[in-house]
């Protein structure tokens, strides 16, 4: 019995995981993830250190000090409360005008963090593509050995491993809370059952959907993100290339240039007039990107969550 809430205590450790998740309901379901996992962590390295007890001996021993599984979710819950805002940084001073909200983005690192994702994205989605589909292809093709069964479960535990890097990263730059620890449940189970259970796992197979899907995510993002940056810098550079003295306008250019060398001089075919014009539509094209850096990061934060956690076994 639980002193504090007068409820009687589990008499098993799934039968505590399963109180620990209903008293969760609500909560992220990436904190759900990291909440059952310590708590299955801590309750089979005591049930480990007390060989003569029963899991129901052990849970009403431990009960004082790790927690009945209600007080638990509130130490969850006020614990992340904490973390969260020590972690991120501190949200921009929002304007109360239009413009103060689009010029504001600057100060706003989770922008910045989204744009280096987009161009990392590239490199980590290739990866990820290039792991999937040689990794499928040889499961597939190796079937008929002997090999290819513990090929196959290996490479399904992989892609578990890869799922949390994954979701690092992701929390990391696009500010999403991802798990920080592995799926809780298998370490109870007999080896078959587990090794079952990376087959019928939904995530595993969405966990496989996403890491094909970075492969043109990650180009889409890459290309939007080189070429918005180089076309809003080139955009500013020209003009103040030529007010600082290191280019010259002529329009005897052969051709449209924005910048460049010809008849070995620096400079570029545009009027003096248009400098002005060209140098803001750089500035805004500067902030949209972060705009819509910001914009992809949030999206795809959202993507990851849905198809990186178990959410199905929280609900």
């Amino acid at each position: 019995m639980d002193a504090g809430t007068g409820r009687a205590l589990p008499s098993n450790i799934p039968d505590y995981l399963e109180h620990l998740r209903r008293a969760l309901a609500g909560a992220d379901p990436a904190l759900i993830q990291d909440a059952l996992y310590d708590a299955e962590e801590y309750l089979r390295s005591e049930l480990a250190e007390n060989p003569g007890k029963s899991e129901a001996e052990v849970i009403a021993q431990v009960a004082s000090s790790y927690g009945a599984p209600d007080e638990v979710a509130d130490i969850y819950r006020d614990t992340e409360v904490k973390v969260q805002t020590a972690l991120r940084a501190p949200p921009p001073r929002k304007a109360r005008s239009l413009l103060g909200r689009f010029f504001g983005v600057i100060a706003d690192p989770r922008a910045y963090a989204a744009l280096f994702y987009m161009v990392l994205s590239l490199a980590t989605g290739i990866f990820y593509f290039t792991w999937v589909t040689t990794g499928l292809s040889l499961s597939i093709g190796l079937a008929v050995l002997i090999v290819g069964i513990p090929f196959t479960i290996l490479f399904f535990g992989s892609i578990r491993v890869l799922a949390l890097v994954e979701g690092r990263i992701v929390e990391v730059m696009l500010g999403e809370r991802m798990p920080r620890r592995p799926l809780y449940g298998d370490r109870g189970k007999p080896l078959m059952q587990k090794i079952a259970g990376l087959f019928t796992d939904p995530r595993s197979w969405t966990t496989l959907l996403y890491m094909a899907l970075m492969m043109p995510l990650g180009t889409a993002y890459f290309t939007i993100a080189v070429t918005a940056i180089a076309v809003s810098l080139s955009f500013i550079a020209a003009p103040v290339a030529v007010w600082l003295g290191y280019a010259t306008v002529n329009p005897d250019f052969e051709g449209w240039m924005l910048l460049g060398v010809q008849d070995g001089v620096f400079g570029t075919s545009l009027g003096y007039v248009a400098l002005p014009l060209l140098f803001a539509t750089g500035v805004a094209l500067f902030f949209l990107t972060l705009h819509l850096a910001r914009g992809i990061g949030y999206l795809h934060g959202h993507l990851a969550k849905h198809l990186l956690v178990k959410t199905a076994q929280y609900a």
